[in-house]
């Protein structure tokens, strides 16, 4: 979709954004919250490794954060071609439990462990309505109008893929780590080298999972710009092993570029351009082959010293066609266990 549901939230924070440039509370400190830890949302193509959205700078030594995420994704594909029907209309509620320690000056280790639901959902009638005062129907929306869950997907007629209503199972585990290559000066931005490993933990019969190890590299940069303006990158490059469905993978590479606006030492408001390259190939269905293109908006509030709390929405930007979820609507908590000596 391209203006649905997330045009009410672009606007209040649209809003927030206009009004900062007439009131602009004093920063005690420049430090920015980071790109939103957004990944590959796509029902599909999330059962490989995609290595979440981060920083450059590392948390400090002896430091804890500990993060849930609860992340409601709506996706809706009517894709048939001659070898492979796609047929799906659900909600994927994903909950992540991200753990992530200090290590040393440079470096930083974390583990997520996720827990995904897919259901009819509540997200329907909201984006139903915008796409009718705007765009109108997608021709997948307006085909499954009046079902509510839907998930099938076929191979020359013989089923694949699908579930019902109601399905819960543990995802795949990840591992990562951020070693801090240069730290941010007058010219030179931060600039980091991330790993992470995808341990198959996830309930593979009920495509929660893949059932196969990945293994991921990558780079993250970030540079404060004219006091209150952090821009982020992440490069990131994934080797998928195994098979989903029959299906071989090949590697796949993403990009982030965000820019972070500090409205305050405690708010800030973040945009993203988010690319995935797809980990199938050749399988004739553009839903499972095609990258995906989205955008991201939100922000950021420290509700106290050690607690901060964000909101995001990713919106598919259709640059490509066909791949990427509908929607996914986030929110984010995090708190922070630090030293005495470092508060």
């Amino acid at each position: 979709m391209n203006v649905r549901l997330s045009v009410a939230v672009y606007r209040v924070v649209f809003a927030a954004f206009f009004l900062s440039i007439f009131l602009k509370p004093a920063l005690v400190r420049a430090e920015g919250f980071g790109p939103f830890p957004v990944r590959n949302f796509q029902p599909f193509q999330q059962l490989v490794l995609s290595v979440p959205g981060d920083r450059a700078a590392v948390v400090r030594p002896g430091t804890v954060d500990v993060r849930l995420e609860l992340a409601e994704t709506a996706s809706i594909y009517n894709d048939a071609t001659p070898s492979i029907n796609v047929a799906v209309k659900f909600e994927t509620l994903r909950s992540g439990l991200f753990l992530r320690y200090g290590a040393t000056e440079k470096l930083e280790l974390g583990l997520e462990v996720p827990v995904l639901y897919r259901y009819q959902g509540f997200m329907n009638g909201a984006i139903t309505a915008v796409e009718r005062a705007t765009t109108g129907l997608n021709p997948a929306q307006a085909a499954f109008s009046n079902t509510n869950f839907l998930f099938n997907v076929t191979r020359n007629r013989q089923t694949i893929m699908d579930g019902g209503p109601g399905a819960m199972g543990l995802g795949d585990t990840t591992l990562m780590s951020k070693y801090q290559l240069l730290t941010e000066g007058a010219v030179m931005p931060a600039v980091s080298l991330r790993g992470a490993v995808k341990l198959p933990t996830g309930d593979q019969p009920g495509f929660f999972g893949s059932g196969s190890p990945d293994f991921g590299l990558g780079l993250a940069a970030e540079k404060l710009v004219a006091g209150r303006w952090l821009l982020y990158a992440n490069m990131t490059g994934v080797v998928p092993t195994g098979t989903i469905a029959g299906f071989g993978l090949r590697p796949t590479f993403s990009g982030l570029a965000a820019v972070e606006y500090l409205w305050s030492e405690n708010l800030s408001i973040t945009t993203h351009f988010n690319y995935y390259s797809s980990p199938f190939s050749g399988t004739g269905s553009p839903v499972l082959d095609q990258s995906v293109t989205e955008s991201v908006l939100g922000f950021s509030y420290r509700v106290a010293p050690q607690f901060l709390w964000q909101v995001y929405g990713v919106e598919n930007l259709d640059f490509i066609t066909g791949s990427a979820a509908d929607f996914t609507l986030s929110t984010l908590f995090t708190y922070r266990f630090e030293s005495d000596s470092r508060r």
